[in-house]
C-alpha cells in the first residue's frame, strides 16, 4: 500500500504525456459543476477520464438563524469569514449585497435621498466592504468574490498557502485568533472539521452557515454501470500489464487478482462523504439504485458476488486505487488495505503528478 503526499512536477508531466498502453483510466468524482478542469488537464495528459459525480450540491433554505449570523458578521462582530467553495461564496455574497442594499436603503431614506435607481445599485456595488478579513479556500472561491468587487479596494480576498484546513490555520489571520475571538464559516453541510476543532481548543468562538448539502445524484449508479460494462468488455480483451504508478494492494484468498490484464481504475475522492456514496455504488453494482435505501443501511450491506448475472465482474472496492485528499481520507481508505495516494490539494497538476509519481 502507498501514502504519498505529492506536489506537480515537469518530471511527472512529462512522463504521463506518453502513457503506456492501456490508456490509465481515471474516475473522477468531483461534483459536475466543478470536474470539468480536472477531466480536461488529465485528458490532455493522454488519460482515459469518465466523470462520475459522487456528489451533487443542493442549496439549503436560508433561515432566520443564518441572517442573524450575517447580520452580526456584517456589523463586525466577527474577526475573519472563512468561504470555503466557490458555491458557498455565491450564496453567502447574494446575502452580503442584500444587507448593503438594506442598509443603503436605511441611510438614504434617513437623508433623503432622492437617486435613481442605476445610481443606487451603483453606489450599493461601490460600497460592498468587508466587515472582517475575507479568507477564501481555493483559487475558484477567490474568483467569485474578486469578480463580485467594483472597486479594488471595496475588499481584499485572502488566500492560504496551499487549499486547506491546515494551510488555514497557518495564515496570520487565523494564527493569531484568541480566545473570545470570533470565525464565521460559510461552507456546505458536513465536511472536514480540523479547523473548528483546532481553533476552538483554543477558546475562539465559531459560528457556521451552511448554503448548501451534498447528496448523492440520482444518476450515479446507472453511470457506474454503464461505465462498468464498458470497463468489463474492454478488459476482456487480452492487453499488455501497465504497473506504472500503481500502488500495491493487499491480495486475499477470495479475490487474488481483481482485474486481470489491465491496471487498477484511478478514482479521485475529495471528502468523506463522497467515498460513503463511491462505497455504495460500487456495492450495489449491476442492481437499481433504491431511493428509499439509506447510505448507512446500503454500507452494512455486504459487497456484490464477483459475477452478476449478466456474466460481468462486480467490482469491489479494492478493485480501485484511490487519490484521496488529505490525512482524514487517507487514514479511511488505509483502515479497509485499499490502494492510495494522498495530495494536499485538488490541483489538477497535483493530482496528475501523483498517478504519474
Amino acid at each position: 500500500m502507498s501514502s504519498t503526499s505529492s506536489h506537480p512536477t515537469s518530471t511527472a508531466r512529462h512522463k504521463s504525456a506518453v502513457p503506456s498502453a492501456p490508456t490509465r483510466v481515471v474516475i473522477n468524482t468531483r461534483p459536475v459543476e466543478r470536474a470539468a478542469p480536472l477531466t480536461q488537464y488529465l485528458q490532455a495528459a493522454g488519460l482515459s477520464v469518465v466523470e462520475i459525480p459522487m456528489l451533487t450540491l443542493q442549496p439549503r433554505p436560508i433561515t432566520d438563524a443564518d441572517m442573524a449570523l450575517m447580520r452580526q458578521w456584517f456589523a463586525g462582530d466577527y474577526q475573519a469569514l472563512v468561504i470555503v467553495s466557490p458555491t458557498a461564496a455565491a450564496a453567502g455574497l447574494a446575502v452580503w449585497q442584500a444587507l448593503a442594499r438594506e442598509r443603503h436603503a436605511q441611510h438614504s431614506e434617513t437623508n433623503g435621498d432622492k437617486q435613481n435607481n442605476e445610481s443606487q445599485k451603483t453606489t450599493e456595488r461601490q460600497n460592498l466592504s468587508a466587515p472582517s478579513h475575507l479568507i477564501a479556500v481555493g483559487e475558484a472561491t477567490a474568483a467569485v468574490l474578486n469578480e463580485a468587487k467594483i472597486k479594488a479596494a471595496s475588499y481584499h480576498v485572502l488566500q492560504p498557502r496551499v487549499a486547506n484546513n491546515e494551510g488555514m490555520l497557518a495564515m496570520p489571520e487565523i494564527d493569531s485568533l484568541q480566545a473570545g475571538d470570533k470565525l464565521l464559516v460559510w461552507r456546505g453541510l458536513g465536511g472536514r472539521r480540523l479547523l473548528v476543532n483546532t481553533l476552538q481548543a483554543r477558546g475562539v468562538h465559531i459560528d457556521s452557515i451552511a448554503w448548501y448539502e451534498r447528496i448523492m445524484p440520482h444518476e450515479a449508479c446507472r453511470q457506474y454501470n454503464q461505465w462498468l460494462q464498458q470497463f468489463s468488455t474492454a478488459a476482456s480483451v487480452p492487453s499488455p500489464l501497465s504497473s506504472e504508478a500503481v500502488p500495491a494492494a493487499p491480495s486475499t484468498a477470495q479475490h487474488p487478482q481483481p482485474i486481470p490484464k489491465q491496471s487498477k481504475p484511478v478514482v479521485i475522492i475529495s471528502s468523506a462523504t463522497a467515498f460513503e456514496y463511491w462505497r455504495q455504488v460500487v456495492s450495489q453494482g449491476k442492481r437499481q439504485a433504491n431511493d428509499e435505501t439509506s447510505v448507512e443501511d446500503t454500507i452494512k450491506q455486504p459487497l456484490a458476488d464477483s459475477t452478476g448475472a449478466d456474466g460481468l465482474p462486480k467490482l469491489k472496492l479494492s478493485d480501485f486505487a484511490y487519490v484521496v485528499l488529505g490525512e482524514r481520507l487517507a487514514n479511511m481508505v488505509a483502515d479497509e488495505q485499499l490502494s492510495y495516494w494522498r495530495v494536499e490539494d485538488l490541483a489538477p497538476a497535483t493530482i496528475l503528478a501523483a498517478i504519474s509519481a
